[in-house]
Formats: structure tokens, sequence, C-alpha cells
């Protein structure tokens, strides 16, 4: 991925801000969607116990939960 950075500098010369053309900051930002999309099947699949429940009794539950 080609970033083309362009740095605004405050009045000592330090970089305090990045300008990126837009749709390289749209690409970043589904990057970084991704990443966290991936984080968060990571983390479903380590507590991942196995156990499974059927549609029709998730159903059940929840009107039961709601009732």
């Amino acid at each position: 991925m080609g970033i083309h950075p362009q740095y605004i500098t405050d009045a000592n010369g330090n970089k305090s801000m990045v300008v990126l053309p837009v749709e390289e900051f749209e690409r970043i930002m589904e990057e970084l969607e991704d990443f966290a999309d991936i984080q968060l099947y990571d983390e479903a699949k380590k507590n991942d116990t196995g156990e499974r429940i059927s549609l029709a009794d998730y159903i059940k539950s929840r009107k039961a939960k709601n009732a």
C-alpha cells in the first residue's frame, strides 16, 4: 500500500499533522476495520467452548427473557 503523506509543521518546524489523499485515508480506515474484525474473531475463537444451541431454543430463551 503506497502512502503519500504531506506534513504540516508547527512554528518550530516539528511535524504536527499529516494530510493524506482521501483514497489513501479510506484504504487505511478499511484496513483498520478489517484488523478490528480479525481481533474480534480471534477473541471469540479463544473463548469458544464448543457449546451450541438450536435457533429454536435461542428464540424460546429470548422470548422468555422478554416476557
